[in-house]
């Protein structure tokens, strides 16, 4: 009889527990990606109530200077990154769709075009990404850094909620200020159109704004809304959330910082896909 250290595994055995171990793996994924869902909504369920509590209390939530402040870093100062990266875009859309149009004298199709794209997907889309990792990744290195250095502890030590204190004029500000922004990007694309459209493509800018109000409908705009607000209050939310769960020290907080932008990036675009999916099948 051979002893157990002679016996020779086949690369078929290897092969037969591969798929176990993947089930396993997926699973495993599966379950932490369904805890950090749970965790994050009810990071935000904690945050609202600890608000509206105080405001039950006739007493303010936060100082208005903080929210300003934050309102002022997140939406003043991503406007020229906004209108720049729109401005481009827009240019690049309106050039490359023209000159495939022109080959079957459509051309007058690319303004009603790229401003339906812009206010109803890559307007809110891009001012998502673009926040993500912007606003995001700077919430979360500053509340990862108070939370490696303590600082949240002593602010409950204090008796202030850090909830209310910390995370919701953030959270307010993205969510307030992410429709704004994406106006703004829009609004950069169309003129970036309406100069590609002008110089290579004869339109004059008369009809082309007709063109752009004739193409663009009601329904466009207000999905354009309602992604943006969803957008502002993921990334916020998130941001928030891994700057708070920080671990690990100084290295903890660049990983965070990391995972944050990430997420972030992946959340508002998987969530787009869904919402669109879903507008396309209930609302057609």
């Amino acid at each position: 009889m051979p002893r157990r250290d002679q016996i020779h595994h086949t690369p078929n055995d290897s092969l037969v527990a591969a798929p176990g171990n993947v089930v396993a793996d997926v699973g495993a994924k599966s379950r932490e990606v369904l805890r950090e869902v749970g965790s994050l909504f009810w990071f935000v369920i904690n945050t609202v109530s600890e608000t509206l509590e105080r405001v039950r209390r006739g007493r303010a939530p936060f100082r208005a200077a903080q929210f300003f402040r934050y309102t002022e870093r997140a939406g003043v100062g991503s406007v020229p990154l906004v209108a720049m990266v729109s401005f481009f875009l827009g240019l690049t859309m309106a050039l490359l769709t023209g000159y495939q149009l022109q080959r079957f004298g459509t051309e007058r199709l690319v303004p009603g075009l790229v401003a339906i794209a812009f206010t109803r997907e890559l307007g809110p889309l891009l001012t998502g990404i673009m926040l993500a990792a912007r606003i995001g990744a700077s919430f979360t290195a500053e509340l990862g850094t108070m939370q490696v250095s303590e600082e949240v502890e002593a602010i409950e030590a204090m008796g202030i909620g850090p909830l209310r204190f910390l995370v919701a004029p953030r959270l307010l500000a993205l969510f307030s200020l992410m429709p704004c922004l994406s106006l703004i990007s829009s609004v950069a694309a169309i003129i970036a159109t309406a100069l590609i459209s002008r110089a290579y493509f004869h339109i004059a800018f008369v009809y082309f704004q007709d063109l752009v109000l004739h193409a663009l409908l009601i329904r466009d705009i207000v999905t354009g809304i309602l992604k943006s607000f969803m957008f502002g209050l993921l990334i916020g939310a998130i941001a928030c959330y891994r700057g708070l769960t920080v671990k690990g020290g100084a290295a903890g907080v660049g990983t965070s910082t990391t995972s944050s932008v990430v997420t972030a990036i992946t959340v508002v675009i998987g969530f787009d896909t869904v919402f669109n999916i879903v507008y396309i099948v209930f609302f057609p």
